[in-house]
């Protein structure tokens, strides 16, 4: 820190600092960010927290943003940086075709049944107690839900995978 408030070292040398040492550390994993309007604020102001550190300009100063970055001939960018690598990393996503695409894009082969969603969810094993619909038989039917772990070793062999 003490590089960036140094007054020997010219603006331009810590600004190279700032975005060699800092910036990185930063936006590491940014591609994978899901950036809601509270922490697109707390990244502008963490954006604005180093200039007025390098400037030296104290918290009860009254200066607007945009005349710090005036003085500091700089613009923001860390925002929109992070916004260009996350649709790099969605392009090369898309491109690929292959696991990351089907999820990114939530389509699989096949067709989805008609009508309403079923309500019970992954709840397919045999001691859950919802009644659902699992291979075109009630749940409770098939499998009845046995009072201990011993009764348990008897279920087994009636589950199988598909």
């Amino acid at each position: 820190m003490k590089i960036l408030t140094n007054k020997h070292i010219s603006m331009e040398t810590r600004k190279r600092a700032l975005q060699c040492y800092i910036e990185s550390v930063l936006m590491y994993g940014c591609k994978a960010w899901t950036i809601s309007k509270q922490i697109q604020n707390k990244l502008e102001a963490t954006e604005m927290w180093f200039p007025r550190r390098m400037l030296r300009i104290p918290w009860t100063a009254k200066k607007t943003n945009e005349r710090v970055l005036n003085e500091a001939n700089k613009r923001r960018t860390l925002v929109r940086t992070i916004r260009k690598r996350q649709a790099t990393f969605l392009g090369h996503v898309m491109r690929r075709g292959k696991l990351e695409h089907l999820v990114t894009t939530g389509k699989f082969e096949g067709k989805r049944t008609r009508g309403r969603l079923s309500q019970c969810g992954l709840a397919i094993t045999p001691f859950a107690n919802t009644g659902c619909n699992w291979v075109g038989t009630v749940m409770n039917e098939t499998f009845p839900i046995p009072p201990t772990q011993h009764s348990f070793d008897s279920y087994k062999d009636k589950l199988k995978v598909y």
